[in-house]
């Protein structure tokens, strides 16, 4: 049995989970609606206080999925009530981040700065010039957007400049050594 499908998911006071056919559930909460159609041979039932998913027989794709559609399910919960954020750090000496309405500048040694625009639902915070807090109710769209921040420059191994996650550890290298 998979440890994690099997286990119910606490249905929290003032969220709402709703299942349509095709096994389409809309959570809704204090923080906003999230909808998502899971897999449709997963069987998803409200019960009371809580959501029960139960699967059909014990195929490998079966057992795959009950787990997956489980912990979908509780992410939009969590979403909805508490939210997630990701913290991003900019390192680097003249590096720093600025935030203009929806704009995201980052200036990141280029020749010119970096413009991103935070997309639906996804809200970017700055603290100070040189972290960023990527907020929003739906976690992969904050994972994929902090991974894009992430992206513009990734940190390099020898002095670690560039933008790292805040609870991210770089492998630092020795630079090289003087010629005798």
């Amino acid at each position: 049995m998979s440890r994690i499908g099997r286990m119910p998911i606490a249905i929290p006071a003032g969220v709402t989970v709703t299942v349509a056919e095709n096994n389409k559930v809309t959570v809704k909460g204090p923080k906003g609606t999230l909808e998502r159609v899971l897999p449709a041979e997963m069987e998803v039932k409200v019960e009371g206080a809580e959501v029960v998913v139960s699967r059909p027989n014990d195929l490998k794709r079966m057992k795959s999925l009950h787990g997956l559609t489980r912990t979908l399910i509780n992410n939009m919960v969590i979403g909805v009530t508490e939210g997630y954020e990701k913290r991003l750090e900019v390192n680097g000496v003249g590096y720093r981040a600025a935030k203009q309405g929806k704009t995201l500048t980052l200036s990141l040694g280029y020749s010119h700065p970096v413009e991103m625009t935070d997309p639906e639902g996804i809200e970017t915070v700055l603290d100070g010039q040189n972290i960023i807090i990527v907020k929003g109710i739906d976690k992969e769209k904050v994972g994929q957007f902090a991974a894009e921040i992430r992206d513009k420059r990734r940190p390099e191994p020898y002095k670690g400049k560039g933008i790292k996650y805040a609870d991210e550890h770089i492998r630092r290298k020795v630079g090289k050594t003087g010629k005798k």
